[in-house]
């Protein structure tokens, strides 16, 4: 294939990813921890080589090759990998001069990988840039778009890892105090663990489990606690199809989609490992739903909102840029919207923090405590104007929008009504002929958060807004997988995949052998454990946010459906014109067969000698 030589001349100049990378995007914090693969005959766990082990245990490898459930430990004494680039033979010398090809560039690959060193300058720069980006789903031109509209909470401003810290520590206190838990559970040491959620998970309330979907809603990967389930154990709780009906998802799963959630799916884990550890019979849809409640309880009674209020050094992320955002939308024409579901006095704090004491002029309407996903979707509720200096609700009817003023409540039939949201009069509004919408009453409107289904799922399917989600994983991502480890893995399943492929056309439409099936499944098993290694290079249990093992995640699949745009941050912006036109890769949206643009073999000799 054509365009694979490039990729692998790539590979071959990169290093192996170094153990202490990290990596910093505004709201977002994951540093990778550098783990070794211990393997013992009954299962395997990760190991942090910077401290302690932790108790996650992976269970033994289940019948599913290419889902896959074991990481090996492929160290041997010379120190160079063994399990992993290893390949079976075959009685076919055919099928045999495939797999030793095939075996001769993976460790070519790996030794490669190992040796070579990269420019670190370019690299940073290059990656810096890519972090950066502003990505389309659909067409996007930024020069219709006359209203812009912004969530708060990890949108306008950031958060530190202290903020899930606190809101893991409240909840646990209330689990004590107002639901009799083992008050023990206080001095065990529990605490949010960054390197263990991540978004766009769910948990099955009947079972306690914490699962990671498809877009299919295949449970791709499922924790008990800390420990990583079998493929037997999901065969056999959802139908043998690791997947529950319509009616079992919408009655069994709560999904976990904002960035807030990963406290609450970490304790939910932690609870239950607690119990398990020290053999106390519990109800799994008991602990789910306490664990839930106690979050919820949490939020609502704005204890830690208080504290981040009164601390905001602690909790804030600097963020320099976003006045420069703002600035850039308001000398374009932008009229600017603020819709929040936090209070007014804790709006106030931060953004008095980040943006100084005259934030207030920049926008042309407030609202606090909208209560979205509601917001959008209820017809009649009024706003109420707050008093800005006690903090209460006034009782005068709004008729109007004014600047500097801030609004409660209400919802976006009201708000419409407000403000003048009619087309311009101009001839580029009669028709969208890029994007092919007829109806753009309120495709003039650019609403961005970082919750898929509270901020921007109703605003584009109900109101036709156009959306854009702040997603920090996808910097992180990018950095990691640009490392030389993991593209060696990617480029290693390539090549597994493809030799597949090859065998099976050499073995022809014959019956399988034993031998046949043999060999077959051990270049699957190969291909599941190189996506664990993908997974670990990651830094946590379930991989990537927008991958659940080989298919897009449910959350990749919303967003793609949902959000024309996507970014890092809302600082990425600052580098595009505010009329920027977004134009979606070509390829995003093809089936398989249009993607096909060369011969499914490599050239194996060439491939060598590049």
């Amino acid at each position: 294939m054509n365009s694979f030589v490039p990729r692998v001349a790539t590979l071959l100049s990169l290093p192996l990813l170094q153990p202490a990378a990290s990596f910093q995007v505004p709201g977002f914090t994951r540093p990778h921890r550098p783990t070794s693969l211990r393997v013992s005959e009954n299962f395997l766990s990760f190991e942090d080589v910077s401290g302690p082990a932790t108790n996650t245990q992976i269970a033994p490898h289940a019948d599913d090759p290419i889902v896959g459930e074991l990481v090996p430990e492929h160290e041997r004494p010379n120190g160079e990998s063994d399990i992993l680039t290893t390949l079976p033979r075959h009685s076919n010398p055919r099928v045999t001069e495939i797999l030793i090809k095939t075996e001769q560039l993976l460790q070519q690959f790996h030794k490669a990988a190992q040796n070579m060193k990269l420019e670190e300058a370019a690299a940073d720069k290059e990656s810096e840039e890519r972090e950066e980006s502003i990505f389309a789903n659909n067409y996007v031109d930024l020069g219709k778009i006359d209203t812009i509209g912004f969530d708060y909470d990890y949108t306008l401003v950031t958060y530190t890892d202290d903020l899930l810290d606190l809101i893991y520590e409240k909840a646990l206190a209330r689990l004590v105090s107002d639901r009799q838990y083992p008050s023990e559970m206080l001095d065990s040491g529990l605490k949010y663990d960054p390197f263990f959620s991540i978004r766009g998970l769910a948990v099955d309330k009947e079972t306690g489990w914490i699962t990671h979907l498809s877009y299919t809603h295949k449970v791709a990967v499922a924790w008990e606690g800390r420990t990583k389930l079998p493929t037997s154990r999901l065969l056999q709780e959802y139908r043998m199809k690791r997947a529950l009906d319509p009616a079992g998802r919408k009655k069994r799963l709560k999904p976990l989609n904002d960035l807030f959630s990963m406290s609450e799916c970490c304790l939910i884990a932690d609870t239950i490992q607690f119990f398990k550890d020290r053999n106390i019979a519990y109800s799994p849809k008991n602990v789910v739903n306490d664990v839930l409640q106690a979050v919820t309880e949490t939020h609502l009674s704005g204890e830690f909102h208080r504290l981040v209020a009164a601390h905001p050094e602690r909790y804030f992320r600097p963020t320099p840029h976003l006045s420069q955002v703002l600035s850039n939308f308001k000398a374009a024409g932008k009229r600017l919207i603020f819709v929040s579901n936090s209070p007014f006095w804790y709006v106030d704090a931060g953004m008095k923090y980040i943006f100084g004491h005259d934030w207030l002029k920049e926008w042309d309407a407030i609202i606090t405590s909208a209560g979205k996903p509601n917001f959008y979707t209820d017809t009649s509720r009024p706003f109420r104007e707050v008093c800005l200096e006690t903090g209460r609700l006034l009782f005068r009817e709004v008729d109007s929008f004014e600047a500097g003023k801030v609004y409660t409540e209400g919802c976006l039939n009201e708000l419409m009504r407000l403000m003048d949201w009619s087309p311009k009069h101009n001839t580029d509004y009669e028709l969208n002929l890029v994007s092919g919408s007829h109806d753009v009453a309120t495709a003039n409107v650019l609403y961005i958060g970082d919750s898929l289904f509270a901020d921007l799922v109703d605003a584009k399917r109900q109101y036709g807004w156009t959306t854009a989600a702040v997603t920090p994983e996808v910097g992180y991502e990018m950095d990691v997988q640009n490392k030389a480890d993991f593209v060696m893995s990617q480029q290693s399943i390539e090549l597994l995949l493809n030799a597949l492929r090859m065998v099976q056309d050499q073995l022809g439409i014959t019956i399988r052998t034993r031998e046949d099936k043999k060999v077959l499944n051990e270049l699957e098993r190969l291909v599941s454990l190189w996506r664990d290694r993908e997974t670990s290079i990651l830094g946590n249990p379930f991989g990537s946010v927008f991958r659940a093992r080989y298919q897009p995640s449910l959350f990749a699949h919303s967003l793609r459906r949902y959000c024309d745009l996507y970014m890092t941050s809302v600082s990425s912006l600052r580098f595009y014109s505010p009329e920027h036109r977004f134009y979606p890769e070509q390829t995003h949206r093809l089936l398989a067969h249009e993607i096909q643009d060369g011969p499914t073999c490599f050239d194996f000799d060439g491939l060598m000698r590049d």
